[in-house]
């Protein structure tokens, strides 16, 4: 369905395009190190404040994949898709409570540097190229993929040309400032995704409610609708191979939140850019009340169509549909942050991967170049990440019915064991390399069996399972070969793990808010 663009919606999108790119080469140029400092350019310096921080980490995740997406699954299932959300909320506290600083503590630019650290060198050039892997041929394909897809299903221009804006658009912002630009003009990002969503939300509870409020039209919803306002799902449900019941609260959804919040390079990234670990915390609980609004901007639009347009060929089309629903102007700005999260997240992903390979795989082989060398080198990947992942997006992922079900197949052979590796090396000093190994190898093996001869076990369950067999692999491996040099680079005794009272009272306040909604909506 055709997004209807007036001439005011075009002119207000083309001047936040334009304005984006002012602000971050401004940003870029105000700072005197960005063409020398490596530090600079892919850590921002270490001066990101909380509020920068918190913002990024969500313009960061939230992509075309989750507006569009989660809208549509609103349509389909109701707000169980919440938990992904809600979940993440809980774990961002426990991610900046209890990894952060130790990675703080490293000093480090990566994930695979931390892995060297703690285990060796094979470790961190074996992850390193892992993840170089995945972010290209995953993650970003994916995203320019569905972002293509997302501006072709809202204006009927074509995926190609949509895919190629976004990406021009993403270096045009980004490849000159690094993280430091990527993380600043986050914070207008996400404004305007929040605005808009918000914004959309009351224009659809006003519309079930014929006009008689918001207050009218949730309740309208929850009157008509009361199957999508069952947080918990049955097995009985059809949608429980998706979200197996209390699985969600106890089970594999535990490992995918840690290992994409805790150990994923573009998402961590702006948390090891922070001044210090209290202002990395605030970000992180900064975060974790924004993930709490998520749904509300993302799902219940979508649950608000299956009341209006009941008969919508397919559940995906359910937010563009609902955008139609805004008027002249303020569609075109709603627009401007659908496209805003997609390149936020292109962005990130390509700072990330610029990132990785120039500190891991290129300054390990070249040592002695100068730190303006190496920041070319990190621009010069970030061009060349985007090309691969332009020409791969179709082969890749035109032949899936759902994209999304690329991305989770893929990463899930390999998540649990990730999450393994840095759960036990953190936590367990007598793990060695050789463990760590085999929970990541073994992570695939186990994936594979169970896919193959246990299909109908739940996606999450799944996960859930093969992180326990990962763990037992890494502690019988590790006896093992308990001879091997395993002494971390910072011991625990060396972090501390207090936080101050502002963390203290916002991870209350998350905690309190998630029981009272699966409470009322269990």
């Amino acid at each position: 369905m055709d997004l209807k663009l007036g001439t005011l919606d075009i002119t207000v999108f083309v001047g936040y395009v334009l304005a984006l790119i002012a602000i971050a080469l401004w940003i870029s140029r105000a700072d005197k190190n960005h063409q020398r400092d490596t530090k600079d350019y892919f850590l921002a310096g270490k001066s990101l404040p909380w509020w920068a921080i918190g913002a990024s980490l969500i313009a960061s995740n939230i992509s075309a994949e989750q507006i569009i997406g989660m809208s549509g699954s609103g349509y389909a299932l109701g707000l169980a898709i919440a938990s992904y959300e809600w979940m993440a909320a809980i774990t961002l506290i426990l991610v900046g409570k209890y990894l952060l600083p130790i990675f703080l503590k490293n000093q480090i630019y990566t994930m695979p540097q931390y892995l060297e650290q703690r285990f060796d060198g094979r470790i961190r050039v074996t992850l390193a190229l892992f993840w170089l892997a995945v972010f290209i041929f995953v993650n970003l394909t994916s995203v320019l993929w569905l972002g293509g897809l997302a501006i072709e299903t809202v204006t009927g221009v074509d995926w190609l040309y949509g895919m190629i804006f976004l990406a021009l658009f993403s270096v045009a912002y980004s490849l000159y400032g690094g993280l430091k630009a990527v993380a600043y003009t986050d914070i207008i990002q996400v404004v305007l995704l929040v605005f808009g969503g918000l914004l959309l939300s009351y224009l659809a509870l006003n519309q079930v409610s014929d006009g008689q409020g918001v207050v009218a039209g949730f309740t309208k919803l929850t009157e008509e609708m009361p199957g999508h306002f069952d947080m918990i799902l049955s097995p009985e449900n059809e949608h429980y191979m998706s979200l197996p019941g209390i699985s969600v609260l106890i089970g594999g959804l535990w490992v995918m939140n840690v290992g994409y919040w805790g150990f994923n390079q573009y998402i961590i990234q702006r948390a090891l850019a922070a001044k210090s670990v209290g202002e990395a915390q605030k970000g992180i609980a900064f975060a974790a009340y924004l993930k709490l609004l998520m749904p509300v901007i993302v799902v219940l639009p979508g649950i608000a169509a299956a009341v209006l347009y009941p008969t919508l060929a397919k559940p995906d089309q359910a937010y563009p549909t609902m955008m139609n629903l805004m008027p002249i102007g303020i569609k075109g700005l709603v627009f401007a942050a659908l496209v805003a999260a997609i390149v936020s997240s292109l962005a990130s992903m390509t700072n990330s991967i610029s990132t990785i390979f120039t500190m891991d795989i290129y300054k390990s082989i070249n040592k002695d170049k100068s730190q303006n060398h190496y920041v070319t080198v990190g621009r010069i990947t970030t061009l060349v990440s985007l090309v691969i992942a332009l020409f791969m997006a179709e082969p890749l992922l035109g032949k899936f019915d759902q994209a999304f079900q690329y991305i989770q197949e893929f990463t899930g052979l390999f998540s649990p064991g990730i999450t393994a590796i840095f759960i036990m090396g953190m936590f367990w000093k007598r793990t060695t390399s050789t463990g760590a190994l085999a929970a990541a190898i073994g992570s695939a093996g186990f994936s594979l069996l169970f896919r193959q001869f246990w299909p109908e076990l739940p996606f999450m369950d799944r996960i859930g399972l093969v992180f326990v067999l990962c763990i037992a692999l890494a502690i019988i491996f590790s006896l093992m070969t308990n001879k091997e040099k395993n002494d971390t680079s910072v011991h625990l005794s060396e972090v501390s793990f207090a936080t101050d009272r502002t963390f203290n009272i916002a991870a209350l306040g998350v905690t309190v808010i998630l029981v009272v909604f699966y409470t009322v909506w269990w």
